[in-house]
């Protein structure tokens, strides 16, 4: 009964943490992107329109969770948290291009070269790149240089071949090449994974833990990263388009494997709830002061966008 109590308060603690992460990332990208009253201004536009438009905010909430839990206070970690957020949104800008994955939709609104034009879309990726680098070597963020690099060179090599950019050619050619489930794990740890992980990275950093404590936190954002993979996975298989916001079934359509061509839809969903299991065990030394990364780890397999 104490577990069940537990689940559920986690659950009510996640919820509320949620609905803040949302509000304030939006709150620091209105003051980090005021408009210019200049011909720039259609690209801060295009840039607010992507960065503000109500994401589900999981990697910022991984970064500024796994820095309270080691007592950091909450704007520092919230900046941080911004930056890797402006290299996810970046990603997604670029991932809708024609030249990719040419989508319409995303969160149930049009993309951003649908609502301004591509030319503006790839600028306004290319800025919330450079965004992210210039909010980690702000004074306000945190003064000591150390840090400043660590988080750089942590999100940097998160981001480009040996990470976020590396997996997504990866899955680019899995529409011609015959994967099987070791390489598409390994192009699920790069192109999902290597940001969910540098989030709870760079949180560890933040929170001046040694690079030699942070195993068990290595281990449960690798365990969440696979499993949010295969929940992404289920969602394009067997999701709802208008809860999820952008369109599904694309994978099967295009020929390419994924953890349910491979595993079939129930091994899959098994799988991503033993993930959530073991991700919940990397954690249990820090007991109560864990139990939002605990209900998040829960969140990223029940969702429906």
């Amino acid at each position: 009964m104490g577990d069940m109590q537990l689940v559920g308060s986690d659950s009510a603690k996640l919820a509320s943490a949620l609905t803040r992460i949302e509000r304030d990332v939006d709150a620091v990208f209105d003051a980090l992107l005021p408009v210019p009253e200049d011909t720039r201004s259609s690209l801060v536009e295009a840039m607010r329109y992507s960065a503000m438009d109500g994401g589900k905010r999981v990697r910022p909430l991984l970064l500024v969770a796994t820095a309270e839990m080691l007592g950091v206070s909450r704007d520092p970690a919230l900046r941080a948290a911004c930056a890797v957020e402006s290299i996810h949104v970046y990603s997604l800008i670029h991932d809708d291009l024609p030249c990719m994955d040419d989508d319409d939709m995303r969160r149930g609104k049009p993309t951003l070269h649908k609502k301004f034009d591509e030319a503006t879309a790839v600028l306004a990726g290319d800025s919330l790149h450079a965004l992210a680098f210039e909010i980690l070597t702000d004074p306000a963020t945190t003064t000591d240089p150390f840090t400043q690099a660590e988080l750089v060179r942590t999100l940097a090599m998160a981001s480009g071949m040996n990470g976020m950019a590396g997996g997504q050619v990866m899955d680019m050619a899995a529409e011609s090449a015959d994967y099987d489930l070791h390489t598409i794990t390994r192009l699920q740890q790069l192109k999902t994974g290597a940001l969910l992980a540098a989030s709870v990275e760079m949180g560890a950093i933040l929170g001046k833990l040694p690079p030699e404590g942070r195993s068990h936190l290595r281990a449960y954002s690798r365990d969440i990263g696979l499993a949010f993979q295969i929940a992404d996975d289920l969602l394009d298989a067997e999701g709802d388009e208008e809860k999820a916001g952008k369109a599904l079934r694309k994978d099967d359509a295009q020929g390419k494997q994924t953890f349910v061509s491979l595993m079939g839809a129930d091994a899959a969903r098994a799988q991503a709830h033993a993930l959530v299991d073991q991700a919940a065990g990397h954690l249990v030394q820090y007991g109560e002061d864990a139990a939002i990364l605990r209900a998040l780890a829960g969140y990223i397999v029940e969702r429906d966008r």
